[in-house]
């Protein structure tokens, strides 16, 4: 322990670490940087740095995100370029500056040793290299709100004229990226204003200092303000609901102290160890350094509660309280490191013991945390929750696929942006709804001219909540057109559909599918095939009495051998006609469409039907003394 002593407390150690720290900060934010694809917003990044400045104004305008970051990064591609790897790359290297911000603000608070702490916490936590290595503004903005407190101490430290302007400069900065920032504006008011109640040296003049430095920097932002005021205002929030308190808080504070990938990582003893060791250094004369980043973090997580904010895609507002949190943690661990300092025994022999054991538990607690951040690493560039819609993957799949006259329909909002980024091909692309939705005849009339013009269409869904709530896009290719199934990228699903064919073979049925379904008939678009075309089937069903249970109708295609070539899945009518909601005597029909492969032999192959239970365990319907019908023979040429 002593020789441990002897090596921590030398003047270059801390700045040493601090430095071995940032550029593992930087290692973690640029590993894999651009082997996933862009997502939604992103493409909207992308879209809006390729604009001049005049037009990312006017066009943010209409956005609920102010200009600043898109500036920023439009200068930023015509340097870097505008692929995955450029365009995240801004925000890398502003995560990689907060670091060293962190290890900064950190030594002026509690010492070189507890930056260099808190710059470790924060280069190891997931929630920073999350969105340290996606093309939008948060990683940004907490660059901004880090400097902004770091100008902020400087300038109660020492005020003068070119501190007043810095930090004025940077307010202005930060409210231009987000307006998330006016959140941490309050931590820094409390701040100062304990500050001065407390500052015998300047008498005052360092809070008139910082008032004037917030005028200044409002005083910039007030050409944005109507339209500021506009947009939030008039901000509709989407997606899921709002989350009680408790169980943001609960999610919030373990993202902001051991990232965003641990799962139920307890975190409470540790919390409340380096809590009371940090509220022990009491001395009226450091009050103001001691309460900084509690502020910085409980203020916001406040104000965030109290404005209903408590989302899930809101959580990101409050990344900027992670700095906070690292260098709360940190100053916890320098204070249990000191306890003994403090302490009121005079025997020597309790003073040493008092040294070992809150030095001891110092190094644990800290190494604990470490072992957490570090163990849970690997999570973040692999855990398939944490992996952003594949808009490159879907683009992939679809041009592998098109043919002549094929279409492809974007349903809801922001997919085009992102989705050209990927896509150069010659087939039409369609975004619906027109605008920002609302309008449902006219999307239904937009949807039934695609199916009148177009053999095959891929359809990409992705927040239809939003702009097509009624579904109208879904509704209308299920009525009117075949599926032929669907695929999942992430959170963004990907269909295809048939356009209807003349069906040149009908077939009266009688089958009993279990006691109370039976099919009345069905039909095919043809007998005959080659690789890579689309077989059409229509059924039409019926019950004698109301069902309970929900069933999926799969259509196979077997070779000769009985394998499994080609299917379709799915619950009848594209899922609008579930079982449970039938009607008894009332006739539906059901379309289904099975997508030949490319590389299917010729020869003859069997289709068969049958039903299964959605829910596990899966049971199939017995019918004609099995579990499938027989429908015919397909010839492949």
């Amino acid at each position: 322990m002593a020789a441990f002593s002897r090596l921590i407390t030398t003047r270059s150690a801390p700045y040493i670490a601090a430095g071995i720290f940032i550029l593992l900060a930087f290692g973690l934010r640029f590993h894999a940087i651009g082997s996933q694809s862009l997502w939604n917003d992103e493409g909207n990044s992308v879209v809006q740095a390729e604009r001049v400045p005049s037009d990312i104004i006017e066009n943010a305008a209409r956005d609920i995100h102010p200009p600043g970051y898109y500036l920023i990064l439009s200068l930023w591609v015509k340097l870097t370029g505008s692929s995955e790897f450029a365009l995240r790359s801004l925000s890398a290297f502003a995560g990689v500056l907060t670091i060293a911000l962190t290890f900064a603000i950190g030594r002026k608070l509690y010492g070189a040793w507890a930056g260099a702490g808190a710059s470790l916490f924060m280069a190891l936590n997931s929630f920073s290299i999350y969105y340290a290595q996606e093309a939008r503004m948060y990683a940004l903005l907490v660059l901004w709100v880090a400097l902004g407190f770091y100008c902020l101490i400087l300038l109660l430290e020492k005020p003068d004229k070119w501190r007043v302007l810095a930090l004025g400069l940077v307010t202005a900065g930060g409210l231009y990226t987000q307006y998330a920032y006016a959140l941490f504006m309050i931590p820094q008011g409390l701040l100062a204003i304990i500050w001065w109640l407390n500052d015998r040296r300047h008498r005052g003049r360092s809070f008139a200092c910082y008032m004037l430095a917030n005028l200044i920097g409002i005083a910039l932002f007030v050409p944005w303000m109507p339209t500021a005021i506009g947009q939030l205002s008039g901000w509709q929030q989407t997606g899921s609901g709002i989350t009680p308190a408790s169980e943001a808080l609960s999610v919030l504070l373990r993202w902001l102290t051991i990232g965003i990938t641990p799962g139920s990582a307890a975190i409470a003893i540790p919390l409340l160890l380096l809590a009371f060791a940090f509220f022990a250094r009491t001395r009226f004369p450091e009050r103001p350094r001691i309460l900084a980043a509690p502020l910085w973090v409980s203020t916001p997580l406040t104000l965030f509660m109290f404005l209903q904010l408590a989302r899930p895609q809101n959580y990101k507002f409050m990344l900027p309280a992670e700095t906070g949190m690292a260098l709360w943690l940190a100053g916890g661990l320098a204070a249990l490191w000191h306890l003994s300092e403090s302490a009121s025994t005079r025997s020597p022999g309790r003073q040493a013991a008092l040294r070992l054991v809150s030095r001891a538990a110092a190094l644990m607690a800290g190494a604990w945390l470490v072992f957490i951040l570090t163990n849970h690493l690997p999570a973040a560039y692999s855990d398939p929750q944490l992996q952003r819609a594949n808009y490159r993957g879907i683009v992939q799949t679809i041009t592998e696929s098109l043919r002549e006259n094929d279409a492809i329909i974007l349903d809801a909002p922001n997919q085009a942006e992102v989705f050209n980024y990927y896509y150069n091909g010659e087939a039409p692309v369609y975004s619906l709804p027109v605008g920002l939705g609302g309008n449902d005849p006219q999307t239904r009339q937009a949807v039934e001219g695609i199916i009148a013009t177009h053999d095959r269409a891929f359809v990409v869904f992705w927040g239809e909540t939003e702009r097509d709530p009624q579904r109208i896009v879904e509704t209308t290719l299920d009525s009117l057109a075949y599926s032929a199934g669907d695929q999942w990228f992430g959170d963004v699903r990907l269909s295809h559909y048939i356009m209807p064919q003349p069906f040149a073979i009908e077939h009266q049925s009688d089958a009993q599918f279990g006691e109370y379904i039976r099919l009345s008939g069905y039909a095919l678009n043809d007998e005959t095939f080659a690789p890579g075309d689309a077989l059409q089937v229509q059924f039409q069903w019926q019950t004698g009495q109301p069902l309970n249970t929900r069933y999926k109708v799969f259509v196979q295609l077997l070779d000769a051998n009985g394998a499994l070539q080609a299917q379709h899945d799915s619950e009848p009518s594209g899922g609008l006609q579930p079982t449970n909601r039938w009607s008894p005597g009332e006739i539906i029909v059901d379309n289904h469409a099975i997508l030949l492969p490319n590389a299917l032999p010729q020869g003859e192959y069997t289709l068969i039907v049958g039903l299964y239970q959605l829910d596990p365990p899966h049971q199939r319907l017995p019918v004609a003394g099995g579990d499938y019908l027989l429908l015919g023979s397909i010839q492949i040429q």
